[in-house]
């Protein structure tokens, strides 16, 4: 799982599943979109005026509990390298 934020315009990616997919977007309201893969899979979710919409006007504090991964360190970067949905 990959959580992307783009502050030029406010928008916050969570890509579930790794590499390409088709998909096809429902959108449950004007900000927040679901990208369906094959199979009705969930593929990644996007957040668009993401300050407002999850931390009252601020970027909220991401916490992971019960959740252990060795596969992988944690990585903090200021700007995805992608642009979302790619």
């Amino acid at each position: 799982m990959k959580i992307s934020y783009d502050s030029e315009i406010d928008a916050l990616y969570i890509r579930l599943i790794e590499g390409a997919h088709e998909c096809r977007t429902v959108r449950l309201n004007e900000e927040i979109a679901l990208n369906m893969g094959k199979d009705e899979q969930l593929v990644g979710i996007e957040i668009l005026d993401a300050k407002t919409v999850l931390g009252g006007g601020q970027i909220p504090a991401v916490v992971l509990e019960g959740i252990a991964s060795s596969r992988a360190p944690l990585i903090a970067h200021d700007k995805p390298a992608k642009k979302y949905g790619e």
